[in-house]
């Protein structure tokens, strides 16, 4: 997923990155700037760079989901 995707797995990820600090913006399903920025820090301090940045993709999904629950 990236910038400007919507749906119930924007939500989703809105939610997972919220359990760890990473979002504090609504949940309403669009990937919008501050869901970028916050997926880039992410990648950053994981140091996650299969995808590009602020990309929500396959390496990033993994690893975000290693460490969250299931909203």
């Amino acid at each position: 997923m990236r910038f400007g995707d919507t749906g119930p797995e924007v939500t989703e990820l809105q939610l997972c990155l919220r359990q760890i600090g990473y979002y504090g913006g609504p949940a309403g399903g669009d990937y919008d700037r501050q869901v970028e920025s916050a997926v880039r820090s992410y990648q950053l301090t994981r140091a996650v760079f299969q995808d590009d940045s602020g990309v929500y993709g396959t390496a990033t999904r993994a690893s975000l989901e290693a460490e969250t629950d299931e909203p």
